[in-house]
């Protein structure tokens, strides 16, 4: 007989020991004593994330976050992911907990990791569009605001941002016919009122890039499509052009950069706001996987949903349970937070290593 040892992410997302065994003798926990914790810890982390290098792991997986704790600075906001706190009339610090949304209600359990997962793979894209559009990162550093031992728990989920007015929308592009798109589509041959070829299948590639805005609906109710003539009764036609060109240009050179790297980008939510002399930034994040529909070239085939790097595996699970999308969340198994983390891991390596 033999004995299975795994080290799994426990509900309230820290590290633990989950002992799983046959018995071998009367001393069932014998081959436990053989290896240190410290060392369980390594191998299964190894195994989980064998992509990675070990120096890698050890940056990046500490302790997960649920919610942020800097006592010095006022919490102007907390969304389903990040955290926002006031720094002066210019600046704000946002973190990005480790908090994972589903259908627009916050689930329980954090993915470990995923926090600082979002910031790199946002400030990778912020780099690469800087000559497309300007964006919200401040140059000031963490040390100016936040004490050692803060920086480190936060570990890379901190950023210092510019305080930018927000516009009431979020900007979607298509390039992928999946998700809401796809339901839209089997009802009525279009998506946000723009008609497209009749015989398209679920996770076809559409003739070209649309753009398909959305409301911002207050926590915890849903965002709703809008057409594109309600997006400039909001912001007026010169600003809703303006918006729709940068969202189509970002995420066309996105996709094009993904694709070498053999991921297709199907989908993304793109966020804008003003400076104070009206000059439109990008803000928020950009292109993650929490934003995102990033799906594996290798395993793509129309006509189903494609496996993906990002928060659908969660969804997908969601919609098997008998759950009415309303809070509170049903709890996540340990096998799904861990296939999660490990998703956004494996999308930040494929897209970010040099």
């Amino acid at each position: 007989m033999s004995a299975r040892i795994h080290i799994r992410i426990n509900a309230i997302g820290q590290w633990g020991l989950v002992l799983a065994s046959k018995p071998i003798s009367a001393n069932p926990f014998r081959l436990v004593k053989k290896i240190s914790p410290l060392k369980l810890i390594e191998l299964t982390i190894r195994r989980l994330f064998k992509s990675h290098s070990w120096p890698s792991i050890c940056k990046h997986m500490i302790q997960s976050i649920f919610k942020s704790d800097l006592p010095q600075l006022e919490l102007i906001h907390q969304g389903k992911v990040r955290d926002i706190y006031n720094l002066d009339n210019e600046h704000m610090l946002i973190v990005a907990s480790d908090r994972l949304s589903a259908f627009d209600v916050i689930l329980p359990q954090p993915i470990p990791g995923k926090g600082g997962v979002l910031t790199r793979v946002a400030n990778f894209w912020f780099e690469k569009t800087r000559s497309l559009i300007p964006n919200h990162l401040s140059d000031r550093k963490l040390e100016e605001v936040l004490n050692p031992k803060q920086i480190q728990k936060l570990g890379d989920r901190a950023i210092i941002v510019k305080k930018l007015k927000p516009l009431p929308i979020e900007a979607i592009v298509r390039g992928y016919i999946i998700g809401s798109g796809w339901n839209d589509y089997q009802q009525s041959g279009s998506i946000c009122g723009i008609s497209l070829p009749n015989d398209l299948r679920q996770a076809d590639q559409l003739p070209e890039a649309i753009f398909t805005p959305s409301s911002k609906a207050p926590k915890g109710n849903h965002d709703e499509n809008i057409g594109y003539d309600q997006m400039v009764d909001l912001l007026g036609i010169e600003l809703a052009d303006q918006v729709r060109n940068y969202s189509i240009n970002i995420y066309t050179l996105a996709a094009e950069y993904a694709k070498k790297r053999g991921i297709i980008i199907a989908d993304t939510k793109f966020e804008f706001g003003l400076d104070n002399h009206g000059k439109l930034h990008l803000i928020d994040e950009v292109l993650t996987p929490d934003s995102s529909r990033f799906w594996p070239m290798d395993q793509y085939k129309p006509g189903s949903s494609p496996p993906s790097f990002d928060k659908q595996f969660v969804r997908d699970y969601l919609e098997t349970l008998d759950w009415n999308k309303a809070p509170p969340a049903p709890e996540l198994p340990v096998e799904i937070i861990e296939k999660t983390a490990g998703k956004y891991a494996e999308a930040e390596r494929i897209l970010t290593a040099t």
